[in-house]
């Protein structure tokens, strides 16, 4: 038993509870301010989060809805500030970090930094982290697919007062917004999160002043404690062991046809966890690796979701172990490009971590997720009364993972953020000249289980009046599909269409940067769906049935996915029926088939995909052959990856 469990708290219990709670409120205050005063549609999204911090810059408290990517790094930024700066820290000092290799997660997250003293003493740091729309480098919106490193990116913004002792420093912050598209809106979101900052210190002194200063000082340690404390007591009341498990990322440009491993290693022993990530690939030459902090992170909130009672400080790192390996894909080193960690490595983290944490609490399994996506429009609004630059910049929703006991979640906010709202079409189309043309539940994307996963969406819009303007997109899972467990089939694939369905349509797919558009140029682009949990087969044939009538499930794909054999006889008025009989020799047929489907010739299976005999779910769901969607070429050391994890999440759980 640790020091901190057999510690006698030093606060009355009724005034321990009190000062926890007034601690999460004031950060969710902080949250309100920035909300409500913040310049970027991104920001407005909930794309922040705050937290307030001890002199030290060990965090006492985060929101109940800071974004997942940023939990587990705000005491880094905060202790980075501190390593700096060191007593050259006054009254009214305002710092500004948004560095991912001294504990941030990419250069658009910028965190604003406030030392908090009282009757001159530095007694806290609040901050607010906020996602800027862009950060300057290649490309708008700062996602360039093509950096090896992080000049391309964007500004790096080592620890730097952008206040002193009260006086802003207008000259710095011009000289950071200078190299930034939308400079105006930059400083806005400056300010605001300053402000928000201001109000965490406004509500810290009222507490100090009610409860007095050293009752606050040791909230402060208590919370912390507390928090080990229930953690510990959790972690102990779970079988000792180890498990392990490999998601991985798409590819490296460099090599080509190769899926990236990402190895993680959790290890039990009595009251503490112990994640090793050895075995993970080295960086590649593209932005989807990790900094140390982001990758910190995704390990924090891949455990956190499965243990959501307990609250979120830094005595929560206490009892978690991380090892990530130098020079690899979830700890690159300075220069190497990391801006979109959060489409490669960060969700892969988190999803491995889900799987290994449903096997030890079936009870909260939860199959894998759709991948985070980003889509980034830039260039010059050329509407009648706008003479401007503009940035579209849109992520969407998509399915979670199947789950122990129920479907997954349908068009939910990605696992990296689920405090995310999803934008607002109207508000960008009076931001921008982008009309959305449709926004809609994707039919046949949830992976196929005894609980499916969640869907997924469609979207797509045009371009009106523009000049000037190029497209960027940041995603994943264009190879390592969405995938299932406990026997549950993949989702499908990402990937942007330009033009589709004209004669000049290209699929352009999953990662790509400052491809030129023009007014009238559409798009359109699917999310995944969530991975199957359990086998298909054995679902209730009146579930799918449902799933038919609410056009979340074809006609098609139930008979191929589900062996469910479904008649239409009125679709107006969903009215439907279950061939029982036909249904019952379909699922005979299909048990005797699908282990023979998954080792059929990988040549054969991409002859009869060109000839229309199948198509692309079934080349994923009943093949597990990986395709290069631009050239509708197998790739067979793709396949050979991808076929080995089946192997071991579906096939295995088979009868």
């Amino acid at each position: 038993m640790s020091q901190t469990q057999s510690a006698i708290t030093r606060l009355d219990p009724v005034t321990f509870e009190v000062l926890k709670n007034a601690f999460v409120n004031l950060v969710d205050q902080m949250s309100e301010q920035i909300l409500r005063t913040c310049y970027s549609f991104v920001i407005y999204s909930r794309d922040f989060s705050s937290a307030i911090c001890d002199a030290e810059g060990n965090t006492i408290m985060q929101g109940t809805q800071d974004i997942s990517v940023h939990v587990g790094t705000l005491h880094l930024t905060a202790k980075a500030v501190l390593e700096d700066f060191g007593d050259d820290i006054h009254p009214g000092d305002v710092f500004l970090i948004n560095d991912p290799y001294r504990g941030g997660t990419h250069f658009c997250d910028v965190r604003v930094v406030r030392p908090v003293f009282y009757d001159g003493k530095l007694i806290s740091f609040m901050q607010s982290n906020g996602h800027w729309a862009d950060v300057g480098g290649n490309v708008p919106g700062s996602f360039n697919v093509r950096s090896k490193d992080h000049y391309g990116e964007g500004m790096r913004i080592p620890p730097v007062r952008i206040w002193s002792k009260g006086q802003y420093l207008q000259d710095v912050a011009n000289l950071l917004v200078a190299n930034m598209r939308v400079p105006e809106e930059r400083l806005g979101d400056l300010r605001a999160q300053a402000e928000a900052t201001k109000v965490g210190e406004m509500q810290l002194v009222r507490l100090i002043e009610k409860y007095g200063l050293d009752t606050v000082l040791i909230a402060f340690e208590e919370v912390q404690n507390y928090v080990e404390r229930l953690g510990r007591a959790r972690i102990s009341e779970l079988p000792n062991g180890t498990w392990e498990t490999t998601d991985y990322i798409d590819m490296d440009p460099e090599v080509g046809d190769q899926l990236i491993p990402i190895h993680v290693r959790m290890t039990i022993k009595d009251d503490e966890i112990d994640y090793d990530l050895t075995g993970s690939h080295p960086y590649i030459s593209c932005f989807l690796n990790a900094g140390f902090g982001a990758s910190f992170s995704a390990v924090i909130s891949g455990t956190k979701t499965f243990f959501p009672d307990i609250p979120l400080n830094s005595g929560f790192y206490r009892f978690i172990h991380v090892n990530l390996p130098e020079d690899s894909v979830v700890n690159a080193p300075w220069p190497v490009a990391v801006t979109g960690f959060c489409s490669g490595a960060y969700e892969k983290i988190m999803n491995a971590i889900f799987e290994l944490w449903s096997g030890i609490m079936p009870e909260r399994a939860l199959a894998c997720s759709f991948n985070l996506e980003y889509l980034l429009i830039g260039g010059w609004d050329r509407r009648a009364g706008y003479d401007n630059y503009f940035m579209w910049y849109d992520w969407m929703a998509g399915g979670h993972g199947g789950r122990s006991y129920k479907d997954g979640a349908n068009a939910m906010s990605p696992v990296f953020g689920v405090g995310l709202s999803i934008q607002p079409c109207e508000g960008q189309e009076r931001l921008s000249p982008v009309i959305t043309t449709h926004h809609e539940i994707v039919t046949d994307s949830a992976g196929p289980g005894k609980f499916r996963g969640g869907c997924g969406v469609r979207k797509g819009g045009i371009l009106t009046s523009c000049e000037n303007t190029v497209m960027s997109y940041c995603c994943d899972r264009s190879r390592s599909v969405t995938w299932g467990i406990q026997g549950g089939l993949p989702s499908l694939p990402h990937g942007v269409r330009l033009n589709p369905g004209s004669d000049n349509e290209r699929f352009l797919g999953k990662v790509f940067s400052s491809v030129a558009l023009k007014p009238g140029d559409s798009f359109d682009r699917p999310s995944a769906g969530g991975g199957g949990l359990g086998d298909p087969l054995e679902r209730d044939p009146k579930l799918v049935l449902e799933d038919v009538i609410d056009q979340y499930v074809s006609i098609e794909r139930a008979r191929k996915d589900y062996g469910v054999i479904i008649k239409e006889i009125d679709r107006e008025i969903d009215l439907f029926e279950i061939d029982e009989e036909a249904t019952k020799n379909e699922r005979a047929y299909i048990r005797a088939k699908r282990r023979q489907w998954l080792q059929e010739d990988i040549a054969s299976v991409e002859e009869k995909f060109k000839r229309g005999e199948i198509d692309e779910l079934d080349v994923i769901r009943r093949y597990g052959v990986i395709m290069d969607y631009t050239t509708g070429h197998v790739l067979p050391n793709s396949t050979a990856q991808y076929r080995d994890m089946l192997y071991k999440r579906t096939l295995a759980h088979w009868e």
